[in-house]
Order: structure tokens, then sequence, then C-alpha cells
């Protein structure tokens, strides 16, 4: 799902969580119409979203891409972001977040 733009991904940003059942709606809402737009404007694009149906492990895993380690690090560094990662941790529990190095295929 990446931008109609063609990047070299080097990064990726990956998000594992679950989803709290009685905020499903809104948690959908929530990230196709702020999440993922705002932060595709920063440069860090949405690549894949998996549904991990089997182990401990939380359910939902969503992974975005970027070219570059300093665009990470001024999403890390703005307000924007503490904003949105707050807004989504409202509609999920056992939220982590990690960043490696870009690798095709699923990664933890």
């Amino acid at each position: 799902m990446l931008s109609s733009q063609h990047i070299r991904p080097k990064y990726k940003l990956i998000l594992f969580y679950n989803i709290k059942r009685d905020r499903q709606d809104q948690y959908y809402r929530y990230m196709l119409s702020s999440f993922v737009p705002a932060i595709q404007k920063l440069g860090v694009y949405m690549h894949m979203a998996w549904h991990i149906a089997y182990g401990d492990y939380p359910k939902r895993k969503i992974e975005f891409v970027t070219e570059s380690a300093d665009i990470l690090r001024q999403l890390f560094l703005s307000d924007e972001w503490d904003e949105l990662e707050s807004k989504l941790q409202r509609y999920v529990d056992n939220y982590e977040r990690k960043v490696v190095d870009y690798r095709n295929g699923f990664q933890v």
C-alpha cells in the first residue's frame, strides 16, 4: 500500500497490538481517515497489515516503510506523532512499536 510515488525502503516501523473489541469501528475510522494519511504526509508509508491468528502475540501487525532514519527521527520527535500514537492507544491494547532495517517479507 505504498504511495503512488516509488520509494526505496530502508527502514520499517512496525506496530503490534490488539484492537479493543468495543472500539473496532472507531479504530478503523481513525486509522483510515487520520493515522495513515498523517504519517504518509511525513514520508512514512503503509506497507503491509497482518492478522496474526496463532500464538500468544498481538493479533495486529502494521508495517510502515521509509527511506531515511532522519524521517523517522523527525516523526518521533514531532508533537503530531505524540497525538497520533496517543489516540491510537485509545483503541488498542498490548501496543508495541519498533524500527528495523527493511527486509522484504514478514519481520518481527
